[in-house]
């Protein structure tokens, strides 16, 4: 079984999904097989200091802001990370944020603040 939770605008996602094991046995096989070596093995990182205080950062700088359009949320982020791939991680998080809603602009997406209760 596979649970995905999130948001989809607005609208708040919560979908299982289940398989039979020969249907895993199916989509694994489907799957090419990637070799594990050393230098493939993923280790988990915990979020260090600097990297949380950041994150806050940028969930201030949305919340004063309120509403800010994609190009321009993302080249803050960047500037404020230290260059572009570390800004575009910003911006996923934040997609997935709940304190975070996308709404659709005219030529970009719209990063908009939501008020917790």
């Amino acid at each position: 079984m596979v649970r995905i939770r999130g948001r989809i605008g607005d609208w708040p996602v919560d979908l299982t999904v289940e398989l039979d094991p020969q249907e895993w046995a199916q989509l694994a096989g489907a799957i090419p097989a990637v070799p594990q070596t050393p230098a493939a093995t993923v280790t988990p990182v915990a979020v260090q200091p600097d990297e949380d205080k950041q994150w806050q950062t940028v969930l201030e700088l949305l919340r004063r802001a309120g509403r800010v359009e994609g190009p321009q949320l993302m080249a803050q982020l960047a500037a404020l990370a230290g260059g572009e791939l570390a800004g575009k991680r910003l911006l996923v998080r934040l997609r997935h944020c709940d304190q975070v809603r996308m709404e659709a602009g005219p030529d970009a997406p719209v990063y908009c603040w939501v008020e917790q209760p």
